[in-house]
C-alpha cells in the first residue's frame, strides 16, 4: 500500500504530507508527534492536507502539538480537509487554500449499543467532542461560537473563496492536481463539484471501541458494554 504520510527536511523547517485518514487506520497522532518531536521546536512547517478525516482524539492531539510548536506552521489543504481534518486545519498561523480545495465542518454524531445509561454517556461525549471542536473552529475564524455551532449542525462544505471570506483560509492560491483521493458520498450535504466526490476511497476504513470523527460516516463511535 503506497504511504500518504511523510515529513521531509527543506533548506528552512519540514514539509509534512498528511493525504490519509487521520487515526489508527491512517496517520495516528502517535506517530505524528513522534516524528514531529525530531525537528527543532522552532523550524518553520509546512502541512499539505488532503483527508477525509478520522479519529477525532488523533486529531485535536495532532493540533494541540501544532499549537504548541515553536515554529511558524502553514498549512495548505491541497484538496479537501473534511471532518477531524478540518480541525487539524485550524492549527495554522497562515491556511492556504487552492481554488479547488474543500473544507468540512460538521457536528460529531454517533452509535452504541448498551443501556441507556451508555447512551447518555454517549450524548454527553458527543456534546463535550463538539464544544470542543467548536471553540477551535472560532478561534480560527474569529466568529461567534452561536455561529460556528450553526455551521456545524448543518455539516457545511466552503470552497476556497467562501472559506477565505468566512475566515477559515487566509490566501486562495491557484488549483493543485490531487494525487490521493477520497469517497466523501455518505456526507448529507457534499457538493458534486468536490475533486474527490466520484472518486474511490483509496484506504478502507471501520471503527472499533472508540470514537471517530468520520468525513465519510459523520462521526461514528462504540462504548464498551458494562
Amino acid at each position: 500500500m503506497k504511504n500518504w504520510y511523510s515529513i521531509c527536511a527543506l533548506d528552512e523547517g519540514a514539509e509534512i504530507s498528511i493525504y490519509d485518514e487521520i487515526g489508527a487506520y491512517g496517520v495516528s497522532a502517535k506517530t505524528f508527534l513522534a516524528d514531529l518531536g525530531k525537528l527543532p521546536d522552532t523550524a518553520p512547517l509546512t502541512m499539505r492536507l488532503n483527508s477525509p478525516g478520522g479519529s477525532v482524539f488523533d486529531a485535536v492531539a495532532i493540533y494541540n502539538a501544532l499549537q504548541r510548536h515553536a515554529g511558524t506552521v502553514t498549512v495548505s489543504i491541497d484538496g479537501i480537509a473534511a471532518s477531524a481534518a478540518s480541525y487539524i486545519a485550524m492549527a495554522g498561523d497562515e491556511i492556504i487554500m487552492p481554488e479547488n480545495a474543500f473544507l468540512m465542518i460538521h457536528d460529531p454524531s454517533g452509535m452504541v449499543m448498551g443501556t441507556s445509561a451508555d447512551m447518555r454517556s454517549m450524548a454527553e461525549a458527543l456534546d463535550k467532542i463538539g464544544a470542543s471542536l467548536l471553540r477551535g473552529y472560532a478561534a480560527k475564524s474569529g466568529k461567534a461560537e452561536k455561529d460556528i455551532a450553526k455551521l456545524m449542525a448543518k455539516e457545511t462544505w466552503l470552497d476556497a473563496a467562501e472559506a477565505l471570506d468566512m475566515g477559515f483560509a487566509d490566501t486562495v492560491a491557484e488549483p493543485v492536481k490531487m494525487a490521493a483521493s477520497f469517497d466523501v458520498s455518505r456526507f448529507q450535504n457534499t457538493p458534486t463539484e468536490t475533486p474527490s466526490a466520484r472518486a474511490a476511497l483509496l484506504h478502507s476504513s471501520c471503527c472499533c471501541a472508540t470514537v471517530y470523527h468520520w468525513a465519510l460516516t459523520g462521526m461514528s463511535a462504540s462504548l464498551p458494554r458494562s
